[in-house]
């Protein structure tokens, strides 16, 4: 009987150890989630109310809008974490294919393709991207743009129609652009409500970008 008591007790032990490792594994699992939430928006600054509707390019033509742009100031995000970045597009089918690429910490070049379409054809400046099947696209407003020199480009994110999350990236057909471009652009964003505080700008150092595809 003895004997029995122990098994039964040891049965019950073990049962236990069992039950609080299976704990201790999903607050792990919960911790490592919550963490990575926390990184995936500490890049991003998320604003009270819904997103602001800015006036787009008018009369936007997209055959001159394709081609090689270099990211030169941004909004900072989640999902860019290198210097160097540049984005290529190229017009098929109504549809623009987008190719985007930048130099990571540890010499690496990392590239993503997608695809941008304009969701109203009487807004041609107000187009979506999209990157991954399945995931919902992303606003991609052309806000202002020579077409041969920059490009001031925004898009917006709500979240429960309580809050939301900007991006702004301000582009250039070379590694660099003009002060006097740089606040007129700024200029715009912040007329429209748009905060840039956290505005940073991109390293496109010549040598340093070596590595990128010409």
């Amino acid at each position: 009987m003895l004997h029995t008591l122990r098994t039964q007790h040891t049965l019950r032990t073990r049962h236990t150890l069992r039950e609080q490792t299976g704990v201790m594994m999903k607050a792990v699992q919960v911790l490592s989630l919550t963490l990575l939430s926390v990184l995936a928006v500490s890049a991003m600054t998320f604003h009270s109310g819904r997103c602001p509707t800015p006036p787009v390019q008018q009369s936007f033509d997209p055959t001159r809008y394709m081609g090689r742009w270099y990211e030169i100031q941004k909004i900072p995000n989640a999902f860019q974490l290198g210097e160097c970045a540049q984005a290529t597009y190229t017009l098929k089918d109504g549809v623009v294919l987008v190719l985007n690429e930048e130099l990571l910490a540890d010499g690496t070049v990392s590239s993503i393709e997608g695809t941008a379409k304009a969701k109203d054809p009487s807004e041609p400046a107000k187009l979506e991207v999209s990157f991954f099947e399945g995931v919902p696209p992303g606003n991609y407003w052309v806000l202002s743009t020579d077409y041969d020199n920059y490009t001031l480009v925004y898009g917006c994110t709500n979240y429960l129609n309580l809050f939301h999350v900007e991006f702004a990236w301000i582009l250039s057909r070379g590694r660099s652009l003009p002060k006097e471009t740089l606040v007129e652009l700024q200029d715009i964003l912040i007329s429209n409500g748009i905060k840039i505080d956290t505005l940073t700008s991109t390293d496109q150092e010549l040598k340093r970008c070596s590595a990128m595809p010409q």
